[in-house]
């Protein structure tokens, strides 16, 4: 039975690779750069209000509320996943069998969802009791790990894909 699954998986890599799409990411000669920069200009502006939300319940800039940050910058974390996802699924496309064999794309991934599932915790968690951290007071502890943890997998996230260069 493994093997039969390996073979569908190995069938949909090659039905990827052999579209119309990961063909005119091969064979043009600008196509693959551009989408490539579309997913690092995603990124930047996903990482970076992130990265901004992280500091805030980490301490800094007390003054401005957490929920109002999180309102202005989710609109930007959302405007970026529709650049991230559809560029990065391009970019796959483009070589399926090499990117699903490769231990650094993988772990990529892996990162992103543990990112996503650290996110998903800290907003039916922590998030919670809010109110009371609001504004001039210190968010809990476990906010503060939450959000360390965040950079750190983020952070990571990008080592991943610059390092999808060289491997």
């Amino acid at each position: 039975m493994q093997g039969s699954d390996s073979a569908a998986g190995a069938g949909w890599l090659d039905w990827l690779g052999d579209s119309a799409l990961g063909a005119a990411m091969r064979g043009e000669l600008w196509l693959y750069p551009l989408i490539e920069v579309v997913h690092i200009i995603g990124f930047t502006v996903l990482v970076g209000s992130v990265v901004m939300f992280d500091l805030r319940v980490l301490g800094l800039s007390k003054n401005i509320a957490v929920t109002a940050l999180a309102r202005h910058l989710l609109i930007w974390s959302l405007a970026a996943l529709l650049l991230i996802v559809p560029a990065g699924l391009m970019m796959f496309c483009a070589h399926p069998h090499d990117f699903a064999s490769n231990n650094v794309f993988i772990l990529k991934l892996g990162l992103i969802a543990t990112a996503g599932i650290n996110a998903a915790l800290f907003h039916v968690g922590i998030y919670r009791t809010v109110s009371r951290w609001d504004t001039d007071v210190p968010s809990p502890a476990l906010g503060k790990v939450q959000a360390l943890l965040s950079i750190v997998l983020w952070f990571s996230v990008i080592l991943c894909g610059r390092l999808l260069a060289y491997t």
